[in-house]
């Protein structure tokens, strides 16, 4: 199973949001729709070998994180609104501390960065690693961060893990995972 997660540092966390107002209301929540559908979708098809993660850090708190299963998925377009709209339904319920299933595939909890931490051993995606095309191996499961860098504290959680890079230059985060899945499709064919 491959695996992201997505931090989304303003990204909010109850489905008040706007489905019209993603960047706005939805505090950047375009940008980890983007990531989902670059994770989950191919051409005519889904990846059912991936799980997208989103870790919601915005208001009006507290953290949650959102799950997205692309073997059980369903109701999914490969457009922004139709993530949002999962996303959003998935905030509205009620959660707790275990994953709750709001849409088939779409599940929601309370907590973030550093539970999640202790639950899935992830290597880091960042300009500064080891470059994917060189790796004998690859992890399968990634820590990336939407359109800001992690914080210190985000850093201090991760300080020691496995950092690698799809290329020099730093790159929007759904365009990094769609880089990173097309290096394990040909390893894997």
């Amino acid at each position: 199973m491959k695996r992201f997660a997505v931090v989304g540092h303003l990204a909010a966390t109850s489905g008040t949001f706007s489905l019209n107002d993603l960047p706005g209301s939805g505090g950047r929540m375009d940008v980890l729709c983007r990531c989902i559908n670059s994770a989950l979708f191919l051409s005519h098809d889904l990846r059912r070998d991936v799980e997208c993660y989103l870790i919601l850090l915005g208001e009006p708190g507290p953290e949650k994180t959102v799950l997205f299963c692309g073997d059980e998925v369903r109701y999914l377009s490969p457009d922004e609104r139709s993530s949002a709209a999962l996303i959003k339904k998935a905030l509205s319920i009620p959660c707790g501390d275990e994953f709750r299933e709001s849409t088939p595939g779409v599940y929601v909890r309370r907590g973030g960065l550093s539970r999640l931490l202790g639950e899935i051993p992830f290597a880091v995606l960042d300009e500064t690693g080891e470059d994917i095309r060189t790796a004998t191996v690859l992890p399968e499961a990634y820590i990336l961060s939407d359109h800001h860098n992690l914080t210190a504290a985000e850093e201090g959680l991760i300080e020691g893990y496995s950092r690698y890079s799809v290329g020099p230059r730093s790159l929007h985060a759904d365009h990094t995972i769609t880089v990173l899945l097309n290096e394990m499709d040909r390893r894997e064919s």
